[in-house]
């Protein structure tokens, strides 16, 4: 996603890619009826060039979402830097990228965990391409487990990588940003189970929700410095780190597919999308937002009665028949 936590999914009708940039394929399979009125419209919404001149930083860039984001940005002309621990796969990535769009893109390693590396990672991103003008916090980590079976440690984990990290690596940024006196526009991947919590994924959704604090209170105290902050809250989108980690069975699939009222789970060009949409000028009154990006799983498992939609014609019709029986109050 973003769905435990980033429980990220993405199948579709029939085997296509996700990028005619020739990142990996995933096939999308298991959609409901109604799927077909919500088929993902995969090509690129902004126009050429809308990302000429600037720079983009994105965390967790070398793999799954942040590699979607950074393949869509760098396709619109963005110079973008993308981090995490894994510099062999950064590398790859980033000549991936770079040949399949014509746009250089940098791979600088980076733990977010550790603020001092955040801050040489940050002064090597401002050496090499400038200060940015697109910032992503994407770095993330989740695995579900009852909370009564976790250690110290695996809370400490998973909170210094989602909001210890987002907050290092935007207090750096942002305070370079401010002493050049220069904007920007943030942006953080969290999850749909940030704002209502979520069972056996407790320190995601608790750190999560953090982040989200964190970007609606920066939102109102930095745009005087010419700084947007804004959030996307993912539901099922499918990709193998955080599919092998939240639903290693495969057991969930089909059950989530059928909570999503569109009928099928996201994609990650649909992501990529509103991500640069978000971070790019036509968004500049846009700030402060948490935007939900879920098929409208979130509002129907939240929904009281939304459970009836499995009753049939014939039995709406016993229904109604006995409603209309009921005398008095």
């Amino acid at each position: 996603m973003a769905l435990l936590g980033r429980v990220l999914f993405a199948w579709g009708r029939g085997p296509r890619r996700f990028f005619r940039y020739g990142t990996k394929i995933l096939y999308q399979n298991n959609e409901d009826f109604q799927s077909k009125f919500f088929p993902p419209f995969q090509k690129v919404m902004l126009p050429p060039n809308s990302f000429q001149g600037k720079v983009a930083f994105i965390t967790g860039g070398g793999t799954g979402l942040g590699k979607g984001m950074t393949t869509h940005l760098s396709s619109l002309g963005a110079q973008c830097v993308i981090a995490s621990r894994k510099i062999d796969v950064l590398k790859a990535t980033a000549e991936q990228i770079s040949s399949q769009t014509g746009n250089k893109v940098h791979a600088i390693q980076c733990d977010v965990r550790d603020p001092g590396m955040v801050q040489s990672t940050v002064s090597e991103l401002i050496k090499v391409v400038g200060h940015p003008d697109i910032v992503i916090n994407n770095a993330a980590g989740n695995f579900i487990s009852p909370t009564e079976r976790l250690s110290p440690n695996a809370w400490k984990t998973i909170t210094d990588i989602v909001l210890n990290g987002t907050a290092f690596v935007t207090l750096e940024i942002g305070k370079q940003l401010i002493k050049a006196q220069k904007g920007a526009s943030f942006l953080a991947i969290t999850t749909i189970y940030a704002e209502t919590g979520s069972g056996f994924v407790v320190p995601s959704a608790s750190a999560k929700a953090g982040v989200e604090a964190m970007n609606k209170s920066l939102a109102a105290e930095w745009g005087k410095y010419g700084m947007r902050f804004n959030v996307i809250q993912p539901g099922p989108i499918k990709t193998k780190g955080a599919f092998s980690r939240l639903d290693p069975t495969g057991a969930f699939e089909k059950e989530m597919i059928d909570r999503i009222p569109c009928g099928r789970l996201g994609t990650v060009e649909e992501l990529a999308n509103l991500a640069a949409f978000l971070c790019s000028d036509y968004a500049s009154w846009i700030n402060g937002a948490v935007i939900r990006f879920d098929g409208g799983e979130e509002v129907l498992i939240s929904g009281e009665f939304n459970s009836l939609r499995k009753v049939t014609r014939e039995q709406w019709d016993t229904i109604e028949g006995l409603i209309r029986k009921t005398k008095g109050s």
